[in-house]
């Protein structure tokens, strides 16, 4: 599987501590949308736009896009048809249970295994300026390693983002 990952300058990073762990420690092989440089004047669309494009074109793939708060990576991600960016912020502890047959919280993590699980999340947005490099590498590998439950009522939702 590849993994597309881009970042705006406030993420390079993070970008960099992730892409060596993607590589080494999960072994997946990492596309580099970009930024390259630290550049403040960079524009976050401008990579996490082609990155979401290359995660829709190529079956199976699954990106990561980094910027400050997260949200506007989000945002430009969302934009892109067929794209679902789910954004982590750092460990949340839900309040109840985490689905509608009851079931309990596992983790600080739960959020990202159900955008995957549910929603199909295909995108990872992560704040830079909110997670540790630790959270982030966590909730990489539990975004990587999770999927796509395909229940009827969840594939019947997804149809209906468009």
């Amino acid at each position: 599987m590849t993994i597309f990952i881009a970042a705006d300058h406030t993420g390079i990073v993070l970008k960099t501590a992730l892409t060596e762990y993607i590589q080494e420690a999960l072994s997946y092989e990492i596309e580099d949308m970009g930024a390259h440089d630290i550049s403040p004047d960079d524009d976050y669309p401008d990579y996490v736009m082609p990155c979401a494009k290359k995660v829709v074109a190529t079956p199976g793939a699954l990106g990561i896009v980094i910027g400050g708060s997260g949200q506007g990576e989000a945002m430009a991600a969302n934009r892109i048809p067929g794209a679902r960016a789910a954004i982590f912020y750092g460990q949340a502890h839900a309040t109840g249970p985490i689905d509608a047959l009851g079931a309990p919280a596992l983790d600080g993590y739960d959020i990202i295994r159900l955008a995957r699980e549910h929603n199909n999340a295909n995108v990872l947005s992560l704040a830079a300026r909110f997670v540790t490099v630790d959270d982030a590498k966590e909730a990489v590998r539990i975004f990587l390693s999770a999927g796509f439950t395909a229940d009827e009522r969840h594939v019947r939702r997804i149809k209906k983002l468009g």
